[in-house]
């Protein structure tokens, strides 16, 4: 089934840390990453679950609003996810 939805996500590990990706079905990445499938860097640190995620019409919206949000600090993650948005 085609989906006209792309989400950049991310995701608090066990461990505290985060983990951002794009999706185009968020339920189910979620399961495929809790039941050891997804990405490698969140197969040890499960269980996993959503903090953040922002809805875009297009796949490139998306991944570059996930690479925009790996190149910053943890610090202004964590910022970023409390307030929806980036503060510089």
């Amino acid at each position: 089934m085609e989906t006209n939805s792309h989400y950049f996500y991310v995701l608090e590990c066990a461990d505290n840390s985060y983990y951002a990706g794009y999706t185009n079905d968020l339920q189910k990445r979620l399961e495929t990453h809790n039941a050891g499938k997804g990405a490698k860097y969140t197969r040890a640190r499960g269980p996993v679950k959503v903090i953040h995620f922002e809805e875009f019409e297009t796949k490139p919206e998306a991944m570059k609003a996930e690479y925009a949000f790996k190149q910053l600090t943890k610090a202004k993650k964590i910022r970023y996810i409390a307030e929806g948005k980036e503060q510089v």
